[in-house]
């Protein structure tokens, strides 16, 4: 495939960021993930509406009508393009396709999030052949589907199956290659292994997020770094205890100023937490830890018509809703320049 010399790419990239006026201009981004199109991943590819499901649009336009400005939105990537390397099913691409618009008609952002913990059909992608195609994937995607204004590009949730070094070059590469096509989606450069806030600076083989990372350069920049934080005592997102509020101080200050420090800005992709008192405090207060201007923003994990009896899940029910809506509907971004109208900080916290 022939290139055009890496100056005019720049240029021509440069020149339309004035396209780029929609949604994803937002101060802030806040809102949550839409859960459902990633479940039941034991059954891949699976049935369209018995295995997994896509929001419909009256839970976009309930999601909307509390106040938020974008869902991640996590898919499976065996769905979307069943055979490595090889053309997208057009079913799944029509669903993608569906949602995005659905979700456009409501001024929401879509954050399409590749939720495969670095796994292809259970297999770490770690040969060059797997890492060719997740490239593939992405610029491959990310043309069929346009939209920059409204679609940012999530490029893999969590992913613990491939060594952090391995990653961060496969990160990189992937968003070098998307501008090189000439791509000027926001894209978000999640951190390797499990993605812990908590834990950015800690070192495994001899190297951090923090260190893997600090050197990530955008010619557009728009790039973002995502994080995940659950409260839970082992920050798995597996239970329903929540440390207090204050234990979270340093590490998102720590973060921030990470953050500050290498000219980045930071998304928390996912945090959730039981509607018992505590959390409840908890997650004001990581709302309230991100007000900063180094922060461009956060999804809660999660809604969507699946969950059951999951602790975490927030309902679309108008009359009887989930307490975690309560402190998120105060926290959602409502434009202008000013910070999120989030009630004070409380002095116990």
């Amino acid at each position: 495939m022939n290139r055009l010399p890496g100056w005019i790419i720049l240029l021509t990239l440069l020149g339309s960021t004035c396209t780029w006026a929609g949604c994803l201009d937002n101060t802030q981004l806040t809102g949550i993930n839409l859960a459902g199109a990633e479940f039941n991943s034991k059954n891949l590819p699976g049935v369209f509406t018995k295995d997994y499901t896509y929001p419909p649009s009256q839970e976009l336009a309930f999601v909307a009508a509390q106040g938020a400005n974008i869902i991640r939105l996590p898919f499976r990537w065996e769905r979307l393009q069943p055979r490595l390397g090889m053309a997208f099913d057009a079913a799944e691409l029509k669903r993608l396709q569906t949602t995005i618009q659905q979700a456009q008609l409501e001024d929401l952002c879509v954050l399409l999030d590749a939720h495969n913990y670095a796994k292809y059909y259970g297999d770490p992608i770690t040969s060059p052949a797997h890492q060719d195609a997740f490239v593939h994937l992405w610029v491959e995607l990310a043309t069929q589907l346009g939209n920059p204004e409204y679609v940012a590009l999530g490029l893999m949730n969590e992913p613990a199956h491939i060594p952090l070094a391995d990653w961060a070059a496969l990160a990189k590469r992937t968003l070098t290659e998307l501008r090189a096509a000439g791509l000027t989606h926001m894209v978000m450069v999640g951190g390797g292994g499990w993605n812990g806030l908590h834990s950015w600076f800690s070192e495994k083989d001899g190297i951090s997020n923090a260190t893997a990372f600090a050197g990530l350069k955008d010619p557009l920049q728009r790039s973002v770094i995502e994080v995940h934080q659950y409260a839970d005592q082992y920050y798995s997102g597996m239970a329903q205890d929540c440390y207090p509020p204050a234990h979270f101080d340093q590490p998102f200050e720590r973060i921030g100023q990470w953050a500050q420090d290498n000219g980045l800005k930071l998304f928390l992709g996912e945090f959730g937490m039981a509607a018992t008192e505590p959390c409840l405090q908890t997650l004001e207060h990581f709302l309230q830890l991100m007000r900063g201007n180094e922060w461009k923003g956060w999804t809660y994990w999660a809604g969507g018509s699946w969950w059951g009896d999951y602790p975490f899940a927030l309902n679309g029910d108008l009359l009887n809703p989930s307490p975690q809506w309560a402190p998120l509907k105060a926290g959602f971004y409502r434009g202008g320049d000013q910070s999120p109208p989030l009630p004070p900080k409380d002095a116990s916290h």
